[in-house]
């Protein structure tokens, strides 16, 4: 997997248009260089298949996908059974999933896809931004959370980031999971010098491996120096810490 560094997406102003500066989150400027997530010159067409329980959704995101060159719609589901069985024929490369469904929900959906296809990620794409859902999905493995009010640029762009393993959260997400973090007992002190240098390095997009070859250590002990930094910021996934080091200005 390439970067794991979250882009955090602009909230929207009170006309619906995305605002530059986060109001609250702090945001890299190397993470919105690109807002439209511009496709690379010569890279794979990412394969997309959508579940959803209504068909005028899925039908928009099929039409959406056929606007770009590097994106292709694969397939679609309505449910979890349909979603796992069509996730083992056609082999989407990413999964845009709704979270409420009347079978059974898209997080339970995302844990029994990932459990039969570990390296599909899942993007999950919803109208409701209550905590629970929030983060349900993301403990259930999806790699990224977007409101269905997001851009067609944007969800472009959050689709490649997921292809190349680098998560997207929209602020209300982000909202959720730093919340999550900051009412629990775990403070930001208590990381060392060599979990802040990894921490930093974890926020600039860089995997174990790559964290390893840097700091030349073995890949065990930057796994579990990773596992510390999630312990003390009360964060449950990788995602979940480059928030809150982010929000907190842990990272210069």
């Amino acid at each position: 997997m390439a970067g794991e560094a979250a882009i955090l997406l602009p909230p929207r102003d009170p006309t619906g248009a995305r605002r530059t500066t986060s109001g609250g989150i702090a945001l890299q400027d190397s993470l919105l260089a690109d807002p439209k997530g511009a496709p690379i010159p010569g890279q794979d067409v990412i394969r997309v298949m959508i579940v959803d329980d209504h068909a005028v959704v899925r039908s928009g995101l099929a039409a959406f996908l056929l606007a770009f060159d590097d994106l292709t719609c694969v397939g679609e589901a309505t449910g979890c059974a349909d979603a796992v069985e069509k996730c083992r024929t056609l082999k989407p490369d990413v999964v845009l999933m709704d979270l409420v469904m009347p079978d059974v929900d898209g997080a339970e959906a995302t844990r029994r896809i990932k459990e039969i296809a570990p390296s599909v990620q899942v993007i999950a794409l919803t109208s409701y931004k209550e905590d629970d859902l929030v983060q349900g999905a993301l403990k259930a493995g999806a790699l990224s959370y977007l409101l269905k009010n997001v851009s067609a640029d944007e969800l472009a762009g959050a689709i490649r980031a997921a292809y190349a393993g680098r998560p997207t959260l929209a602020p209300e997400a982000a909202e959720v999971l730093i919340k999550a973090a900051t009412g629990g007992p775990a403070q930001e002190e208590g990381l060392t010098s060599r979990e802040l240098e990894i921490l930093a390095l974890m926020v600039s997009g860089e995997s174990n491996p790559d964290i390893a070859e840097k700091l030349v250590v073995s890949r065990s002990t930057v796994k579990f120096h990773v596992s510390n930094i999630l312990m003390k910021l009360g964060a449950a996934t990788r995602t979940e810490a480059v928030a809150i080091a982010l929000q907190r200005g842990l990272v210069g």
